[in-house]
């Protein structure tokens, strides 16, 4: 069947940078899907987007639908006539739905029952009739946080409308939607080429923009020559340029053609701490910043335009007189800030609500504290600079740099801390208290600082499970997964060996002032232990590994950890499969069996098979032997050790009958099994492994 390109083009407002380019990638989704949904083939799907256009082209999309054969299925005959062989009601209805009149319908049998059917050769319908739906469905699908309202129009779309492109090979499909009816022309630049531009074909579209439009469509062309100017700008400065790729994806949404300058501000703003700085440049005016060959702050920055201008000192000129005035307030606010010390901030933090059921930020403050000084007691910290970072973590918030900076909360605290002539450890702490913010991102350094984040992201959960508000499948508003998995990672990567159970019930004993849920503290060891979950799927180690651990609820996150590497590298073994199926059956055996448990004494006088004493002889040899290992958690050569266990093992199952019929036997045999099972407990359940 025949093809030809589509092109969809709407042009618009300059659209939400942020939100452009999921904008433009939800466009070519639901395109896309409508497309295959009408069963009409395309080679491929190509998505532009600029601050003024949304623009898809399909490339060889068939013309229309292939015809098809339909076949419907109606009433069985015996419902469908009556007696006198008349037709029912039912028979008719079925007639009318298929347009027909009963004497066309057929008859097909389906699982031995004659019913009425009907067939026919349904007829593809046109593409270029099909389009115009699909258009108007996609946009109106868009996921667009808020819509606009324009003119005396009831129409609604993320910006005013100004033109629609819908051309399907050199034809125009007809579409009238948001005030304007689809053609041929598109419109160049607004300022170099704001004129329409006549597209002959929708294959033309992309060379046409740029070559007469002065328009580079294409986000992702657009945002690659915006990284190669930016640096290469930062060449000329002889300094490099920082491209944080958050800022590119903004900047290249921000131009259709762009073009990259350098300015200058004064060297004395130096004297405000980089991150501010860099921070005011990124937010408010877009720029990128430059550093020299020791990764130190220049005074200059790059800027993107959106224009070639024929005058480029002006339009730097004019950047460098909108940066000054951001930079002094940023100073301004350095300098006011300083005036006061972080201290005399605590106090004040009594006005600030924390959450409603769980008191002010300074309550939330004192709670940290009294936890990082019992974590740290735990951990052989210096507890008395745990409790002092923990009092100063929250007084940033009442600056004037983190009033107008909030990304720059915990840092400043450092730098005013620092100030003020706090110990160095605890400034560092204050800057490393959000750590990790993110999937990836680095952990505290300093042991202070590893004490207080895990304090505060705690403190903040067992609150909030505590008052019934843990997350939900949609909503975690305080971030508490990303919390248990920082507290996780923290514990693990860093080498603390802290009993999380013990800590989550004195994390309890600073709430002594609010009423909790009763059984909060297991409800939060529980979510933290899940988290593991994840972490270990991203790591490639299965499900059954972290469930034999898993079930044994380990207190302390390091000797969890531990345990599923040792259990992991002992499911490689080939003894493996045998052991974990014979835990198993000695599992299922037990649980039947109330009146043996682990201090049931195993009597060798008992016993009646070579294989039955074998084994024993073999687990009171292993009893010795990883004893040690295990308890220093060196799990992995205890695990290796007891892989020797097998061939006593499997000799067991083949010749010793466990359930005989003298009780005193019987049991002597369940209880020398339960020893081999308390062998293997001392890691993990092994029963779960190759539970399938």
């Amino acid at each position: 069947m025949s093809a030809k390109d589509l092109l969809i083009e709407i042009g618009t407002e300059e659209l939400p940078p942020k939100a452009l380019s999921s904008l433009s990638k939800a466009f070519e989704q639901l395109v896309s899907a409508a497309l295959s949904k009408e069963e009409l083939a395309f080679a491929s799907i190509k998505r532009f987007s600029t601050p003024r256009r949304l623009a898809l082209l399909v490339s060889s999309l068939q013309e229309a639908q292939e015809d098809k054969q339909i076949e419907r299925l109606g009433p069985a005959i015996t419902a469908a006539f009556d007696d006198e062989g008349k037709p029912t009601r039912a028979a008719l209805g079925f007639a009318k739905s298929c347009g027909v009149d009963v004497n066309d319908l057929s008859q097909a049998e389906k699982d031995g029952v004659e019913k009425l059917s009907f067939a026919a050769n349904q007829k593809g319908q046109q593409t270029a009739v099909l389009v115009p739906e699909i258009v108007k469905q996609a946009l109106a699908q868009l996921p667009v946080p808020k819509r606009m309202r324009w003119g005396s129009s009831r129409e609604e779309f993320v910006r005013p409308v100004h033109w629609l492109v819908l051309l399907f090979g050199g034809d125009i499909i007809e579409l009238k939607i948001y005030g304007v009816s689809s053609g041929n022309k598109s419109y160049g630049h607004r300022f170099h080429y704001n004129k329409a531009i006549s597209l002959d074909d929708a294959a033309d579209y992309e060379e046409c923009l740029e070559e007469t439009g002065g328009v580079i469509p294409d986000f992702e062309k657009r945002k690659k020559l915006v990284r190669e100017l930016v640096i290469a700008e930062g060449r000329k400065c002889k300094a490099t340029t920082v491209v944080d790729e958050a800022l590119l994806d903004e900047v290249a949404a921000l131009v259709e053609y762009p073009v990259a300058l350098s300015g200058n501000f004064d060297a004395v703003f130096l004297e405000v701490p980089a991150e501010a700085l860099i921070l005011a440049m990124k937010s408010h005016q877009k720029c990128f910043y430059l550093v020299d060959e020791n990764d130190k702050l220049l005074p200059k920055f790059v800027t993107v335009s959106n224009i070639v201008s024929k005058d480029p000192a002006q339009v730097i000129e004019g950047n460098e007189r909108v940066i000054r005035p951001r930079l002094a307030d940023a100073r301004f606010f350095f300098e006011t800030d300083k005036q006061s010390t972080l201290e005399s901030r605590i106090e004040p933090l009594k006005k600030i609500v924390f959450q409603d059921k769980l008191g002010s930020v300074f309550d939330k403050s004192e709670r940290v504290a009294k936890l990082a000084e019992a974590i740290a007691a735990d951990l052989d910290i210096d507890a008395s600079l745990c409790q002092r970072a923990a009092l100063l973590s929250k007084c940033d918030l009442l600056t004037a740099m983190v009033g107008e900076f909030a990304d720059l909360q915990g840092l400043m605290g450092s730098y005013y801390a620092k100030h003020d002539g706090e110990p160095q450890e605890v400034s560092q702490a204050l800057h490393e208290q959000y750590l990790p913010r993110y999937a990836g991102d680095s952990l505290p350094e300093s042991k202070t600082g590893a004490v207080l984040a895990i304090a505060d992201k705690l403190d903040t959960m067992v609150g909030l499970f505590g008052i019934g508000q843990p997350p939900t499948g949609s909503k975690d508003p305080f971030a508490l997964r990303r919390s248990a998995i920082g507290i996780l990672r923290i514990l693990v990567e860093k080498q603390l060996d802290l009993d999380l159970l013990k800590t989550i019930e004195a994390s309890l004993s600073s709430y002594s002032s609010i009423r909790l849920s009763a059984d909060v503290a297991t409800q939060v060891f529980e979510f933290l232990l899940e988290r593991f979950r994840a972490w270990y799927l991203e790591e490639g180690i299965s499900t059954e590994v972290f469930q034999s651990v898993f079930v044994l609820k380990p207190s302390r996150p390091l000797d969890f950890h531990h345990r599923i590497q040792a259990v992991h590298d002992f499911d490689k073994l080939p003894e493996a499969v045998t052991l974990a199926a014979a835990n198993k059956r000695v599992s299922n055996l037990l649980s039947k069996q109330d009146e043996i448990s682990d201090s049931t004494e195993c009597k060798g006088e008992l016993f009646r098979e070579p294989a039955e004493k074998s084994l024993h002889e073999a687990i009171q040899s292993k009893m010795l032997e990883v004893a040690p290992l295990f308890d220093s958690g060196e799990y992995s050569q205890g695990l290796q050790s007891l892989s020797t266990l097998k061939s006593a093992v499997d000799d067991f199952f083949d010749n010793v009958l466990v359930m005989h019929d003298d009780d005193s036997i019987r049991n002597n045999r369940l209880a020398l099994l339960q020893q081999l099972r308390s062998l293997f407990l001392q890691t993990a359940d092994i029963s779960h492994l190759h539970s399938s």
